[in-house]
């Protein structure tokens, strides 16, 4: 009998900590709470009347122990730094700068992860077993937390494996999700208590608690992202160390990645703040850091903070509306995204009246209704996001929201992405996503076509004249029908169409973006058009060969292959080639020739406030006649192209002794001709 109880209570702990590992580290519940919170339950009852076989690293601890006294002050064994913020892209560059220079490299390969803003924690495992939580206090010093951080989501009592350090602090951010906050507002507030104030505040408030057992009713979770003092543990990078933590059964901070260069990493952090709303935790910006770990050693740190890692923060400002009706948008390549027509509210100046829901999940992920009061948060450059849904401001009169199973523009069927979490339009010939891909086709960042906004695309598809790409190059032939639109008249229309004409000789890359290829944007059009020189070149690729190159990759690769080889995409092309578009130029260079114009070879950096060209003007500019538009002002750089206010970037020129360009003298160098 008693062999067969331990034997229970050995597989229930195995049962238990693989679904806490699918729920904290892998994010894949495979069981609702009410089973889970059955297996506990069973696993208690049999500890509680078998006591000879408990066991402190049991799961069932989790829930909490007896009350304690107070708190024990504790030197960190390695002190706990504070880290570096900046808030622009010029201080990020000066950032890479100075790593760079210290160490004596080209260039440095960083991840770039979510900053939590959570309550900081390190966790001391030592032969795998949890001893000790402290938390950051002065940095020098913290409190002793272990009692609560027992019952801390993700905090597992013993490690996982077989070769374990034998000594590892694992520091991270303790934090409270935003449903759950919802929820435990929600409970509160049927209680006839206060409501907290915000999920930090009442993460800190509860790892203070000397009670576990009320600790662990406010949820609390863990997510690590640092190393503290070890030994045993033999890893040459951040990335690596991450990896081995999972492995071991701690979550670690989602979307983690590395790159090679500061213009590579700030392309990968632009991408994680548009994510930025998939998180179900409070975020304030990224953390920056060198990943080898024998660079952070030769770089160390200053008396307050290491020299490896900069925190690009954002100033985050959020208010309070009600959702007053949901509705669905068909985009350009048809997909279905929930948007949430608010109550208008002032954020930073702004009034928004309206915020994207992004997808099915992330509506599901939020349990947000028609009617309920929200969290809507502006943070940076990023748009107004949903963050929570106040539950505890439910009054019943609230709506559920049915996603559309059917296109709501055309009818059609739709299917969710093969992997993904998107909702597509299946339909070819959806109206709203050809009046979608128009938009973007004429779009600044795309072919650029100036006066062809979305209320005349709307008038010219209701009329016929626009079915495709091509009919808007085909427009010069209808002026007649042009001329006859409410509110078009002749000066209009002249523009309209002298702007269409001229952008039959746009480069390249402004048409690869324009044709709206999946996972193409204006970065990698460039690279395709700097590779290959044609469209002819591109499409003749195979995607091995497109894979090959510097930053396409086989994802990116696919979606080109499968576009220039599909009856839609070729129909498209030879629609384009016949109405006089610019498909490019070979690439001129082979082994033994140079490039002969005027500012090949040449390196700039542009800096301060420019009154001819646009930022993204510029550059094309330098590109178009040779030369590369760098970030940061080095020994390599040939030229700074100065503004109005330009600061450090021309301060540093001239300390190297740069030459330094107007706009004006820029346009002489490259012979006196702006394109």
């Amino acid at each position: 009998m008693s062999k067969r109880v331990q034997e229970e209570i050995e597989q229930l702990r195995r049962e238990i900590e693989h679904h806490n590992r699918l729920y904290y580290v892998e994010a894949q519940p495979a069981i609702s709470d009410l089973e889970f919170d059955k297996l506990l339950k069973r696993l208690e009852q049999l500890e509680a009347e078998h006591p000879e076989y408990d066991s402190p690293d049991s799961p069932s601890h989790k829930v909490g122990g007896e009350p304690i006294e107070g708190f024990q002050t504790v030197p960190h064994r390695v002190p706990m730094l504070s880290i570096d913020n900046v808030y622009d892209e010029p201080a990020l560059f000066e950032f890479d700068e100075r790593v760079r220079k210290l160490l004596g490299a080209e260039s440095v390969e960083y991840t770039v992860e979510y900053k939590i803003d959570g309550v900081a924690l390190a966790l001391m495992y030592e032969d795998g077993h949890l001893t000790q939580a402290l938390t950051r206090g002065d940095g020098q010093q913290g409190d002793d937390i272990t009692h609560n951080a027992r019952t801390v989501g993700g905090v597992p009592l013993r490690l996982e494996g077989k070769k374990l350090p034998a000594l590892l602090e694992v520091r991270g951010e303790a934090y409270i999700a935003n449903s759950d906050f919802s929820h435990l507002r929600a409970a509160q507030e049927a209680k006839g208590e206060a409501v907290f104030a915000n999920p930090r505040n009442t993460t800190a408030g509860a790892l203070k608690l000397l009670d576990p057992k009320q600790c662990a009713a406010r949820k609390v979770r863990f997510l690590a992202h640092g190393i503290g003092a070890h030994a045993g543990l033999e890893l040459d990078t951040h990335m690596a160390y991450l990896a081995a933590l999972r492995k071991m059964g701690l979550p670690t901070t989602p979307s983690v990645e590395a790159r090679t260069g500061i213009q590579a990493t700030l392309e990968l952090s632009h991408r994680l703040m548009e994510d930025l709303h998939t998180l179900d935790v409070e975020v304030d910006g990224l953390v920056i850091k060198v990943n080898r770990f024998d660079e952070r050693e030769t770089l160390g740190n200053t008396s307050k903070s290491p020299r490896w890692l900069i925190a690009y923060k954002w100033e985050k400002y959020e208010a309070v509306t009600q959702i007053e009706a949901i509705d669905v948008q068909v985009g350009k390549t048809g997909t279905l995204t929930p948007v949430a027509h608010l109550a208008p509210v002032e954020i930073a100046g702004t009034t928004v009246s309206r915020a994207s829901l992004h997808n099915r999940d992330e509506l599901e992920r939020l349990g947000v209704m028609i009617g309920d009061w929200v969290v809507v948060e502006k943070a940076g450059k990023i748009i107004p996001h949903v963050v929570r849904v106040e539950e505890h401001r439910r009054n019943g009169d609230e709506k559920a929201y049915r996603f559309p199973s059917k296109c709501p523009e055309c009818g059609s069927e739709v299917a969710q992405d093969e992997g993904g979490v998107y909702i597509r339009c299946l339909n070819p010939a959806c109206p709203a996503k050809l009046r979608e891909s128009l938009r973007f086709f004429a779009s600044r960042s795309a072919m650029d076509i100036e006066g062809l906004g979305i209320k005349l695309i709307e008038q010219l598809v209701a009329a016929g004249l626009l079915t495709s790409f091509a009919d808007i190059f085909r427009l010069k032939d209808r002026e007649e029908e042009l001329l006859s639109l409410e509110r078009v008249g002749q000066k209009s229309v002249d523009n309209l169409l002298a702007a269409i004409e001229q952008s039959k000789s746009q480069p390249l890359w402004r048409l690869l973006t324009a044709l709206n290829i999946r996972h193409v944007g204006t970065s990698n059009a460039r690279v395709l058009s700097d590779r290959f020189g044609t469209i002819d070149q591109i499409r003749q690729q195979t995607v091995e060969s497109l894979g090959e190159v510097d930053e396409i990759g086989p994802v990116i690769a696919e979606s080109v292959h499968s576009y220039f080889h599909s009856d839609f995409g070729l129909r498209i092309i030879e629609e384009l080639r016949d109405c006089g578009l610019n498909f490019g130029d070979p690439v001129p260079l082979s082994e033994g020739e140079t490039d002969e114009r005027p500012l090949a070879g040449k390196s700039f950096v542009v800096t301060g406030t420019l009154s001819r060209f646009t930022r993204d003007e510029i550059k094309e500019f330098i590109h178009q006649h040779g030369g590369k538009a760098s970030g940061s002002v080095s020994k390599k750089t040939d030229y700074l192209v100065a503004g109005e206010k330009a600061g450090s970037k021309l301060e540093k020129a001239e300390q190297l002794g740069i030459p330094i360009l107007t706009e004006d003298g820029l346009v002489q160098l490259a012979g006196g001709i702006t394109t």
